[in-house]
C-alpha cells in the first residue's frame, strides 16, 4: 500500500469520526495549512452530523494573507480510506492538493 497523505484540520481528526468512516484511528502528525482562513458550515446531512455530533464544521477557504494558517494533523492513509473520506465529506467540500508548512504535500478539503 502506497500511503497517501490527508491534512484535517475538523472533523476527520475525531475518534468517533474515523472509527465510523475507516474501521480504525489514524496516526497523525501536527501541521499547518498555509494562506486559508477558517470559518463554519451548516450540516444538513443526519449522517454527518449522527458520527460526528456536529450541526457546523469547519470549512476553510484560501486567503489573501499568505501568513494565515490553519493548525491541523496530517495522516498517512490508503487509497480506500481516502475514497471513504471523500463519501464522508458533504457537498459544501471539495478535495485539493496543497503544500502544508512542513513542506509535504497533501490533500484537503476546502470549500467548493
Amino acid at each position: 500500500m502506497t500511503p497517501v497523505l490527508l491534512f484535517s484540520y475538523g472533523t476527520l481528526q475525531d475518534p468517533a469520526v474515523q472509527m465510523a468512516n475507516f474501521g480504525r484511528l489514524l496516526e497523525g502528525t501536527a501541521d499547518q495549512l498555509v494562506g486559508f482562513e477558517r470559518s463554519l458550515v451548516e450540516i444538513t446531512d443526519p449522517k454527518v452530523v449522527a458520527e460526528s455530533g456536529l450541526t457546523h464544521h469547519p470549512i476553510v477557504r484560501p486567503s489573501d494573507d499568505l501568513s494565515e494558517r490553519i493548525d491541523g494533523t496530517v495522516f498517512r492513509i490508503s487509497e480506500d480510506e481516502l475514497r471513504a473520506a471523500d463519501a464522508y465529506e458533504v457537498d459544501d467540500y471539495h478535495r485539493v492538493s496543497v503544500k502544508l508548512a512542513s513542506g509535504l504535500e497533501a490533500w484537503v478539503y476546502i470549500a467548493a
